[in-house]
């Protein structure tokens, strides 16, 4: 509880006019970014993914980086430390474990937030969705 007095008054209108000026802000920068991606050849590409929109695609663009130094998809999944890691104890061999996590934390984060509205908006007729949705 805080006193009814003009003091109290008078932080909170000033708290209340540096939260909208951070908001608005906020969005210009994002709006900046979203115009500086468009110049990018696969942001239509990304775009056209299902759960990845003006927000999460350039930021998507940006964790991934140039796309050329990727030889082949594996190497991507690599990149993003989504691949499964190897573990061989002397004739044991596990084809699948855990994820390996040895690159960018930050892609691996976006790629989550993506499959997250993927998951919450489910699409059927998306072939993402429905490969998730038979895993679970």
């Amino acid at each position: 509880m805080l006193p009814k007095d003009n003091l109290t008054k008078t932080l909170i209108k000033q708290a209340v006019d540096q939260l909208n000026t951070i908001s608005k802000t906020v969005e210009d920068l994002r709006q900046q970014i979203d115009k500086l991606a468009q110049t990018l050849p696969e942001y239509e590409v990304v775009l056209s993914m299902t759960g990845v929109g003006k927000s999460l695609g350039p930021q998507l663009i940006a964790e991934i980086g140039d796309l050329t130094c990727f030889s082949h998809r594996g190497a991507l999944t690599a990149f993003a430390g989504v691949d499964p890691s190897c573990s061989q104890s002397g004739k044991v061999e596990s084809k699948s474990g855990k994820s390996s996590k040895r690159s960018s934390p930050n892609l691996r984060r976006t790629l989550f937030q993506i499959m997250d509205v993927l998951i919450k908006r489910k699409p059927q007729d998306d072939s993402v969705y429905q490969f998730i949705d038979k895993k679970r």
